[in-house]
């Protein structure tokens, strides 16, 4: 995968979701290094809302967001987002591999924590170990795996679950890595950028992301759409519905797929679509992680 990115005079912004530590954090660090950026300028938010917004509204120039876990499935908010709040689009991918470690304050002995913290998420990939290693100790959901390494840089008797990322970064020691229940976990993360916003990356493979409104609730609509898809030879990589938020049962789909907007494949699939549904959002089309 090559870069088209050329920057200005001034440092890019990458809004991500913080804080600092997080593996939205690292996603961003790799974009900007693949971007041929060594100085990011990196914006903290609280949610992946406020992400978007920032992208929107001009104020960062590039997002960093979670689009699909291997264990968890989509990111709701994500999808939600590139479906119905925001116009920003998907410039290109990121896949990391996560593996989570537990941190403990430096001196500090497993025998002398009390809670264990993580996000919810975390303290769920990783139950076998904290049956085995640390049985009876109390769980504190934190906003974020890397919230928890900030814990247990300010208190002894907390152990956290995160990344070493977030270790370095909040100077506490890594005890164990790897400590998942479930190998193989990887989230997919997407760079995304205002509106209109020249591609970044070129690549051989590409894949399109969309999101395709009904007219009206019918039968057979979800069939008809993957006939369409299925006609023109192109393959699903995703496949999720959401509702639409104006209804109790009005429901729209967010579908990915292998080729570029340019192919000529895609295009007549999509023309064909746009005549048989109310909206068809063509969310971003980038080169394969």
């Amino acid at each position: 995968m090559q870069t088209l990115y050329t920057r200005g005079s001034a440092a890019p912004s990458f809004a991500y979701l913080g804080p600092a530590g997080t593996y939205t954090d690292e996603a961003a660090r790799a974009f900007a290094a693949r971007l041929g950026i060594e100085d990011p300028d990196l914006v903290e938010f609280s949610s992946f809302d406020e992400v978007f917004d920032s992208v929107d509204r001009g104020r960062c120039e590039f997002g960093v967001v979670g689009k699909e876990n291997a264990l968890e499935g989509p990111v709701t908010a994500t999808l939600d987002n590139f479906a119905l709040k925001s116009s920003a689009t998907i410039l290109g991918e990121e896949v990391l591999d996560i593996h989570h470690c537990l941190l403990l304050q430096p001196g500090a002995k497993i025998e002398d924590v009390t809670r264990v913290a993580s996000h919810a998420q975390g303290l769920a990939q990783c139950r076998r170990f904290i049956t085995e290693r640390l049985p009876g100790r109390a769980s504190v959901v934190t906003a974020s795996t890397a919230d928890s390494a900030r814990l247990v840089a300010e208190d002894p008797t907390v152990a956290g679950i995160a990344n070493a990322f977030a270790a370095d970064l909040y100077g506490v020691s890594v005890v164990a890595r790897d400590i998942e229940d479930h190998f193989g976990n990887q989230t997919v993360f997407s760079l995304i950028g205002r509106q209109g916003h020249a591609p970044v990356f070129s690549g051989t493979r590409y894949k399109t992301s969309v999101a395709l409104f009904m007219g009206e609730d019918r039968p057979g609509t979800l069939n008809m759409i993957l006939t369409e898809l299925a006609y023109a030879n192109i393959n699903l990589t995703l496949v999720q519905s959401r509702p639409t938020k104006q209804a109790l049962g009005d429901y729209m789909f967010f579908i990915e797929f292998e080729g570029g907007v340019g192919d000529l494949a895609v295009q007549t699939a999509l023309n064909c679509l746009r005549l048989k549904l109310r909206e068809v959002k063509v969310v971003g089309s980038y080169p394969v992680a």
